[in-house]
């Protein structure tokens, strides 16, 4: 792991005809976690995969799995993400009505507890359940679809994240996932972010999986 920050490639932007080279290469290449991203094509307008891909990630890589539920019922599906694998688990604040009980759940059974906060959702939503918290990801821009451009106001949100945190003396990571590149990631670390999700500019890197980590890991000294 990075001293500076925790590179989370989403294997969203993954070429599934070559999963297994590809998770490998992400493993080699230095990145820390790896980051699946879960939509039901209900919540968010995109549809990805269910728990039975983790079993096939976990043959490919020992990198802890970072699970993002972008579902309607996300408590439906925590047991067999846990079964499958998952290290952490990120649910959002928009679909879970007993958040502090899923957050319960979630820690019971042995993984990491995130909440994800969508452009809109204010950060005083996490203001019962911080002392649950391992994570909080901050969408960088609408969830539902890979290679979007990051929303610059979401910078001044990553702080208000970070100052929240401090305030309430938690030591959950901010994470960011949405429009992170080499030119924007910079601005969400100074802004408090220790946790980036990054699909295309790893994947779809013209040189390599490696160059792809190396170009992000740059640009923080």
């Amino acid at each position: 792991m990075s001293e500076s920050f925790i590179l989370a490639p989403s294997i969203l932007s993954a070429d599934f005809s070559i999963l297994g080279v590809q998770l490998e290469a992400l493993e080699q290449g230095g990145a820390d976690w790896i980051h699946v991203d879960v939509m039901d094509g209900h919540f968010v307008p995109n549809l990805s995969f269910g728990p039975i891909i983790l079993p096939a990630v976990k043959k490919h890589t020992r990198l802890p799995i970072d699970v993002h539920l972008m579902v309607s019922n996300p408590d439906e599906l925590i047991p067999a993400f846990v079964a499958g694998g998952a290290n952490w688990i990120t649910v959002h604040v928009e679909t879970c009505p007993h958040l502090y009980r899923t957050l319960q759940n979630i820690r019971a059974a042995g993984c990491k507890a995130g909440v994800a906060l969508n452009p809109g959702t204010p950060v005083e939503s996490l203001g019962e359940v911080v002392h649950l918290l391992d994570l909080v990801l901050v969408l960088g821009t609408n969830p539902g679809f890979s290679g979007q451009s990051w929303l610059p106001e979401m910078a001044e949100k990553i702080s208000r994240v970070a100052q929240f945190l401090k305030q309430a003396g938690s030591s959950a990571v901010i994470q960011v996932d949405g429009g992170m590149t080499a030119q924007t990631l910079p601005g969400a670390y100074q802004a408090g972010a220790r946790a980036f999700v990054s699909g295309s500019s790893i994947f779809g890197h013209p040189e390599s999986i490696a160059e792809g980590i190396k170009s992000l890991r740059s640009v923080v000294g």
